[in-house]
């Protein structure tokens, strides 16, 4: 039974963890577009280029977008391993996580002019990205909420997986497997041993017969 629970939650752990590796996926493919554009917008002048202000907006996506993804898979690791260390690393990469889109959320709120915290971003990929979540705010809002009780669920599922631990059954199984195949080997290594041979060991006739023949001479 509780080898059949943490098969179970091991497999919804991987299900929900899927959840924040699309979201990092996205995250990239939309970073990709957006230094494609940012290039053609450059004409192929990389000496303006280099000597323009980074695209902090676009790097910071695209980082962001590579983080999920690692993330995602230490949690597929951590998932199918059932490892109490990978687990707990996997639960407090998710808890930063958590913490960081915790605070943009609050400063975004909270704070009228959260916009000067950010350096300017001159190619406007950053303001393009703010007028497309205002006017799509609910579907925004939906994935938004999708991914952050995503991000909870699996810390919840890992700290479930991490009290049961690893399946130690399939342990005991190889032991036993292997106790038959050393069995014949002892025996055959008792049979060979020479300190079985017999003490009288048996006699050689053509000496008898040379010994009677020496004795009927004489």
């Amino acid at each position: 039974m509780a080898s059949w629970v943490r098969s179970c939650l091991q497999s919804t752990l991987k299900l929900v963890n899927s959840v924040i590796g699309m979201a990092g996926m996205a995250m990239i493919l939309y970073a990709l577009w957006m230094i494609r554009v940012w290039c053609k917008e450059m004409n192929g002048q990389w000496g303006r280029a280099l000597g323009s202000t980074p695209p902090w907006f676009i790097y910071t996506f695209f980082g962001l977008g590579i983080s999920l993804c690692l993330i995602t898979c230490s949690g597929h690791i951590a998932a199918e391993t059932a490892n109490g260390h990978c687990l707990s690393c996997y639960m407090v990469f998710v808890f930063l996580l958590i913490i960081l889109e915790g605070a943009i959320a609050t400063d975004i709120f909270l704070n009228r002019n959260w916009e000067q915290d950010f350096p300017e971003d001159r190619t406007g990929r950053f303001n393009e990205f703010k007028h497309f979540v205002r006017s799509n705010f609910e579907i925004c809002k939906w994935v938004g909420l999708i991914v952050v009780a995503s991000q909870a669920v699996s810390i919840f599922l890992a700290m479930i997986l991490r009290a049961l631990g690893p399946d130690r059954g399939s342990f005991y199984d190889s032991d036993d497997d292997y106790t038959p195949a050393r069995l014949p080997l002892l025996r055959n290594h008792v049979q060979h041993n020479p300190s079985t041979v017999s003490p009288h060991p048996p006699l050689n006739s053509d000496s008898w017969n040379v010994g009677i023949h020496e004795k009927i001479n004489r």
